[in-house]
């Protein structure tokens, strides 16, 4: 089979090859899923380009997301399940293989059905943009008449975050740092959107909400967003953190927090528990079914040209994902 892969970190156009490599075979438990899509996170390129650390295995197919027709099934795994549209979770998390081939196995329970009108496409954003999304937005409980900030709402994670805030009832405050950015949260639905890079955010958001503080927070940069969240997060809230790249170690205003009861939560999606994943798909499932969810799929490249898509994903000026489609 074809398969992009690197065997030692650094640049994309140096690292990554393509070539032909073994078909895998599914082991006990496990699907092999023949695919059409593959979906690249910005954890995928830093793994790459070695800024989580040193290669982790001697060849690495990188990739968590994909998504694409399950075509074999290993011991214990109801043959049922061939031909089935798939999307895929951690395929490259704690695994060398991932998504970036024409097939890959893994744990039947990571090869999620895929609703019917839902493109392969839009599959590969599911595994980490939405599920990151969905998590942070629901883990807490039920949205409705709530009020949720989503920072950073033309995001990956945001652009799915202010949907599936919308869908789950609450009204859906977002922040960009542009007009084009403030087009796409717009497209997704949110109800206030508010340029960060303009006078006084907190008080723009506070004003959003009637002059009342927020319920929840879906995060992508808790430590620089701190003074602005602290600021707005009301009595019982939740701040949903998934990033803090700017402040990695922010000093945190224990007591301010305590007396408003807030509730602090630090997420990534890769270790989520067997409960919470479930919950996750079910409500991306129904989502998807309702038709509630646009992706933002900014580019699409071929598989060979993988290294000019984590050049696009690392360039940080995608409103949206990359994807690689493989016929």
């Amino acid at each position: 089979m074809r398969a992009v892969w690197y065997e030692e970190t650094g640049p994309a156009a140096q690292v990554l090859h393509l070539g032909e490599v073994e078909m895998p075979q599914p082991g006990p438990g496990e699907v092999r899923v023949r695919l059409r899509a593959s979906g690249i996170n910005p954890s995928d390129v830093k793994s790459r380009a070695g800024l989580r650390g040193p290669i982790a295995f001697a060849r690495v197919i990188p990739h968590s997301d994909g998504a694409g027709v399950i075509d074999a099934v290993g011991e214990g795994v109801s043959s049922a399940r061939i031909g089935t549209r798939v999307w895929v979770w951690n395929a490259a998390y704690r695994r060398p293989f991932g998504t970036c081939a024409e097939q890959v196995c893994l744990p039947e329970q990571q090869a999620v059905p895929l609703p019917a009108g839902t493109s392969f496409e839009a599959g590969a954003c599911l595994g980490i943009p939405a599920s990151t999304a969905c998590h942070a937005v629901f883990a807490d409980g039920d949205v409705t008449g709530q009020t949720v900030l989503v920072t950073g709402g033309a995001g990956a994670v945001g652009h799915y975050a202010i949907q599936l805030a919308r869908w789950g009832g609450a009204r859906v405050i977002t922040t960009v740092s542009g007009p084009e950015k403030a087009r796409a949260a717009e497209a997704a639905g949110a109800h206030a959107v508010i340029n960060y890079r303009d006078g006084d955010v907190a008080a723009a958001i506070l004003a959003a909400n009637q002059g009342k503080p927020v319920d929840r927070v879906v995060e992508v940069e808790f430590g620089g967003n701190l003074p602005i969240t602290s600021a707005v997060i009301g009595e019982g809230g939740v701040i949903a953190a998934y990033g803090s790249m700017a402040d990695a170690e922010p000093k945190l205003p224990f007591y301010p927090f305590m007396f408003r009861h807030v509730t602090l939560r630090m997420l990534i999606v890769y270790l989520l528990s067997a409960r919470e994943r479930a919950n996750v798909i079910a409500r991306l499932t129904a989502a998807l079914e309702e038709g509630a969810l646009t992706h933002a799929i900014a580019a699409t490249f071929d598989l060979a040209d993988s290294a000019k898509a984590h050049e696009a994903v690392e360039s940080g000026q995608l409103i949206g994902n990359a994807v690689i489609t493989i016929p």
